[in-house]
């Protein structure tokens, strides 16, 4: 079953370049110590960003949440932000990529002393590593989604808002969304509310209106923001908060959203089933796809 995060094979990524600490190296010459704090820690942050006519979308946005998780952690990136936008437009033009591109943008501690979690140990410098790829998403007939034990966490636990290396917790929750024959997990916030799926966010409809989860216990997600500006904006009105789980049992549509997918239609919530790219979820992506072309005319980088 195809996941949210599943994509298309692509040939053009046989050889393809990356970056890694300020060199442009073939994918399989890409190497980082087993002392990296990154590798041995998950300790670093990261950021997915889609190449969509020429222009890296949202990228400020990208970057804002990029620089702000780095300095939660503590990390200093090295780079100014006019000087990462100039190692992303280098790899995209020594790749000659312009459209339907996927990049991850990853930033850890770097290499360390030894292998432990005291950031102190660290030598100083961050990793910075870029993969570019061509990535499609897999057209489906909809997501399956799942309830599954593992919770969603707040900041004074594990902070989903902060895009960082490690994801034990959510990869645990697909995993119990997997046995359960679904392809993606919902999870409930410590008070039992409907709060996110494991990998993206969450969002249904009932009569008309688009329903999603308070901030505290979601991920941070670019595509999430725009989808919610776009409903205030008139796609449809839109109502963030508490809900219990009991507030999905007469959902008439839902979709997730996220970088790689966008917006992607739900078709099932703990095996009942619900109508898929109803008329409010094509509303929605239109609105969202509108609002790519225009960042993508506005902000165009290769």
């Amino acid at each position: 079953m195809p996941g949210s995060q599943d994509f298309a094979p692509d040939p053009r990524n046989a050889n393809l370049l990356v970056h890694l600490d300020g060199a442009l190296v073939p994918t399989e010459e890409a190497k980082v110590s087993i002392f990296d704090a990154g590798f041995g820690m998950g300790d670093g942050v990261w950021e997915g960003l889609r190449l969509h006519k020429g222009a890296l979308l949202f990228l400020d946005a990208h970057l804002d949440r990029l620089y702000a998780g780095a300095a939660a952690i503590r990390i200093d990136v090295g780079l100014s932000r006019a000087e990462l936008v100039a190692v992303l437009k280098r790899l995209l033009d020594a790749n000659g990529m312009t459209d339907g591109g996927h990049l991850r943008l990853m930033v850890t501690r770097g290499r360390k002393a030894s292998i432990n979690q005291d950031p102190r140990n660290a030598l100083g410098r961050a990793t910075i590593a870029i993969t570019a790829e061509y990535k499609a998403s897999v057209p489906g007939p909809g997501l399956k989604l799942a309830t599954v034990p593992t919770r969603a966490s707040g900041p004074d636990v594990f902070d989903m808002r902060l895009n960082s290396h490690s994801r034990l917790n959510l990869i645990r929750a697909l995993l119990e969304a997997i046995d359960l024959g679904a392809d993606e997990a919902l999870m409930l916030d410590p008070h039992r509310n409907v709060a996110s799926c494991n990998a993206t966010n969450f969002f249904w409809v009932k009569a008309g209106t688009v329903f999603t989860s308070g901030d505290v216990y979601c991920f941070n997600g670019i595509t999430r923001s725009n989808v919610i500006a776009a409903c205030r904006g008139g796609a449809a009105p839109i109502a963030q908060g508490d809900f219990a789980l009991s507030h999905l049992s007469d959902a008439e549509e839902a979709f997730v959203t996220g970088t790689m997918g966008g917006v992607t239609a739900v078709r099932e919530i703990d095996r009942r089933g619900i109508a898929i790219n109803g008329p409010v979820t094509l509303r929605v992506a239109a609105a969202y796809a509108a609002m790519k072309d225009a960042d993508a005319a506005a902000n165009r980088l290769v």
